[in-house]
């Protein structure tokens, strides 16, 4: 969530970002509730003082007053109520302001290379893309995961799903080498966690419900690790913290509607090893190319060529300040796809969780909070399937996962 004191001391920078964002405002008429807030605030507070001051008193003469006075907070208090949630609602509705660095731009084609790393494989043979080859080595099954399930579900087989264990295991190893508590978290959260994220109400028509229960299946396990310390005072000391989660994911990718639908490319479920950070302020810079150096560092051992793009504004994530994208090399599209992000979200996240930390000097700040992919399946496992086949239809596996299973290929059965 926007700080609203930063709306009301920046108003030109104010206007002028979420008018890049796109986003229909009235920042004058948001400040106009601001200071009605404010002025009920000061009232409450003034009444509250005398009260005080006659109750110390003790003056006989003061006990009508006060009475007075409890009477005409009871009428305020409703109506200051009801102004800090009206004022609540519209800050929940904005996006996060963008960093300076952040290109202008539409959509992902706007998005701006930063470097690229390996050279794409030249085939001396028809290669396939990865719906033939999971089909002819029996590892991928879309058609009775559609039966089962419908559009967007598939069952990964045999050696496939074999080979999906062992990247979430690399990718878990990998993160808790670097320093990340590891968690299995809850596929399920409440209305709040989605809400702390940034996830409602933005992408809202995203997300699986339970109305029964009320709870929500998460589209990553970026929410709950958010969540695990949401209301929390932590000590200073303390940071940053890094936590890694696996989790299943879903998402109805009810926005997905003309994107690309090949094979599996895009899923109603699939999972996923997520990275997240919460830090100070002044760390997150540093935090935010870490992470990202991290990503780096597992497509180097898969030795899968890849890009790394910084996000446009048309691009940007609603909780996003700055975002970069990982893109790995896909033969049969003959160009980069998306398998990772490294996201930095300031402090809008923590606003809303009421996420904070307390100074060595005794002051108490709000955190701030990064989040990246380690390990996305099933698009690294089409990376992996069209990268790394062979012209005899065999696929042969990355080799720093070789300690992680019990062949390193796959073949079609006989």
């Amino acid at each position: 969530m926007l700080d609203i004191n930063f709306i009301r001391e920046n108003q030109d920078f104010a206007r002028n970002a979420l008018k890049k964002r796109k986003v229909d405002v009235n920042v004058d008429e948001l400040l106009k509730i601001d200071e009605e807030r404010r002025k009920l605030i000061g009232q409450v507070e003034g009444l509250r003082k005398e009260r005080n001051f006659l109750s110390k008193q003790g003056k006989e003469g003061n006990f009508a007053r006060a009475k007075e006075i409890k009477k005409e907070i009871s009428k305020i208090e409703p109506i200051l109520k009801k102004t800090s949630e009206k004022l609540e609602q519209i800050l929940f509705t904005l996006p996060n302001f963008p960093d300076p660095e952040v290109p202008s731009g539409e959509s992902e084609k706007d998005n701006k290379i930063i470097r690229k790393w390996g050279e794409p494989r030249i085939f001396d043979f028809q290669f396939r893309d990865h719906e033939a080859i999971g089909k002819d080595l029996d590892i991928i099954d879309i058609e009775r995961g559609s039966k089962v399930s419908g559009t967007g579900f598939y069952y990964l087989k045999n050696k496939g799903a074999l080979l999906e264990m062992a990247l979430m295991n690399y990718a878990i190893n990998k993160a808790c080498e670097k320093g990340f508590q590891f968690l299995l978290t809850p596929d399920l959260v409440k209305k709040q966690a989605m809400i702390g994220t940034g996830f409602f109400p933005a992408d809202e028509n995203e997300v699986y419900k339970i109305d029964k229960d009320g709870l929500y299946l998460i589209g990553t396990a970026e929410v709950p690790l958010a969540s695990y310390r949401s209301g929390e005072i932590i000590k200073e000391e303390e940071l940053p913290l890094y936590y890694a989660g696996f989790s299943s994911c879903f998402r109805r990718e009810a926005g997905a509607y003309g994107k690309e639908t090949k094979g599996v490319f895009r899923m109603h479920q699939f999972n996923k090893v997520e990275m997240f950070v919460i830090c100070r302020p002044e760390e997150a810079k540093k935090e935010h190319e870490r992470i990202l150096g991290i990503s780096e560092e597992i497509m180097q051992e898969l030795k899968i060529p890849y890009e790394i793009v910084l996000n446009c504004l048309g691009d940007l994530g609603f909780p996003n300040q700055k975002r970069y994208d990982l893109n790995a090399w896909m033969p049969f599209w003959n160009g980069y796809r998306e398998t990772h992000s490294a996201s930095n979200d300031g402090d809008f996240q923590t606003r809303r969780l009421g996420l904070r930390y307390r100074t060595k000097t005794g002051d108490i700040q709000f955190c701030h909070t990064l989040n990246n992919t380690t390990i996305a399946s099933p698009r690294i496992l089409i990376a992996i399937l069209e990268n790394y086949q062979e012209k005899d239809g065999s696929v042969k596996i990355p080799e720093v996962l070789h300690p992680y299973l019990k062949f390193k290929e796959i073949r079609k059965r006989t």
